[in-house]
């Protein structure tokens, strides 16, 4: 039988009322806040991360392909490419592609009689996976495509139909900016359907249409687009496949990420990534603190049992694993705790959804949560790893215990 920690486990879970008792009780919650609070902060960051990033993603694909245009804005007109079927083939033989979609854009300006608002109109051909931006449509449907001629259907974002006080089923005049010089060009187009992403810079300008539309404005041929939108399986293998793609393309095409084109958001969102470290570093100071006081208050409180324990002959290393123990069956009673709080947090935000974001500010309407099980069994052990470390410099007091005054201490 192992002696130390026989009677560790006696000491642990005397019911006797004590002061040590109170603080046993204040460490262990000390080290369940710690342990929710790493959880939650790591869930909640990852979730905000994943699914604003999933709504560009969504709305632009994974990898862009284009003419290449060194100082082209991110979103804004492109130079036409021709379609190349030999291209095509060998990006589509990619078994991390999911899915490849044309698509072309043109300025224009939707005009009602009260008011007049600027777009970007985005054109998509009839093969393109409205799977995608399905949880982003408010009203209405998304563009139908007949089978010759361009569609008159146009999908505007709840902004723009705000400003101009549209609905579903109401006609619109559209004039396209013509980049040539020449008149723009008028066209009326009936509102198919709102959609609403939450991202200000999308939901502010980005219409959708057909792309035969901007081909015939623009006086393109049937196989001139704007660009393919590349859609991966996984996003976290995007720049792999990029590079990969890259030098597959003509010399005058490029590709890029759609975190190259939106350095702004994906910058702000891997600073996250910080303040997660920071809320860990601080998290695990107080749960070890907090332990390290409770056991040297455990020390001080059974001096006289150490006494004791040394005049019948033990070590000092059975008095310190007797301590030792202690601490780390508070440690795992606190982790175990701390993890059923912070993934029932979790688990109820995920249900019901009760922290709001201003949507405005965060792209988000609610607090997402996205738990990475890796990341708990990592903050897990870490605290553990970390507070049974820790746990061994206050058991050196118990070297400098003489029995003979121990057993006269009061």
């Amino acid at each position: 039988m192992n002696v130390a920690r026989f009677i560790a486990r006696r000491i642990a879970f005397n019911q006797q009322k004590s002061f040590s008792r109170f603080i046993i009780r204040l460490a262990i919650s000390a080290t369940v806040i710690s342990v929710a609070v790493m959880i939650i902060a790591m869930a909640f960051t990852n979730g905000f991360q994943f699914a604003i990033s999933q709504k560009i993603f969504s709305f632009w694909g994974h990898i862009r392909v284009q003419h290449f245009q060194p100082d082209h804005a991110t979103i804004a007109e492109e130079l036409p490419i021709e379609k190349n079927d030999t291209v095509l083939s060998l990006i589509r033989k990619n078994s991390e592609i999911k899915s490849v979609n044309a698509f072309a854009t043109k300025n224009a300006i939707l005009k009602t009689n009260e008011t007049i608002e600027g777009i970007l109109f985005k054109g998509v051909e009839s093969r393109y996976d409205f799977n995608n931006v399905n949880r982003f449509l408010t009203e209405g449907r998304w563009v139908r495509f007949p089978d010759s001629g361009y569609s008159n259907d146009i999908n505007l974002s709840s902004h723009t139909a705000n400003q101009l006080q549209l609905k579903v089923n109401d006609k619109v005049l559209i004039y396209f900016i013509q980049s040539n010089g020449s008149p723009p060009r008028a066209r009326k187009l009936n509102v198919a359907g709102i959609y609403k992403t939450g991202i200000e810079e999308y939901d502010k300008l980005i219409a959708l249409g057909d792309i035969r539309l901007i081909q015939r404005l623009n006086d393109w041929t049937e196989d001139e687009i704007g660009g393919y939108e590349i859609f991966v399986k996984d996003y976290h293998v995007m720049d792999s496949v990029n590079s990969a793609i890259f030098y597959s393309l003509p010399s005058a095409w490029n590709s890029r990420t759609t975190e190259e084109l939106n350095p702004n958001i994906f910058d702000w969102l891997n600073l996250q990534d910080q303040t997660i470290v920071i809320v860990l570093i601080i998290m695990t100071l107080v749960a070890v603190l907090n332990l390290i006081t409770c056991l040297i208050i455990l020390v001080l409180e059974r001096t006289r049992m150490a006494g004791v324990l040394k005049a019948l002959g033990a070590p000092n290393s059975t008095l310190q694993w007797i301590f030792l123990y202690h601490g780390i069956i508070i440690a795992i009673s606190g982790i175990v705790l701390g993890n059923l709080v912070g993934l029932g947090i979790c688990w109820l935000q995920q249900r019901y959804g009760f922290i709001p974001l201003p949507e405005d500010m965060y792209y988000i309407s609610k607090a997402e949560v996205r738990i990475v099980w890796w990341h708990v069994v990592f903050v897990n052990m870490a605290t553990l790893v970390i507070c049974f470390l820790v746990l061994i410099i206050p058991t050196f007091i118990i070297k400098r215990i003489q029995p003979v005054r121990a057993i006269k201490f009061v």
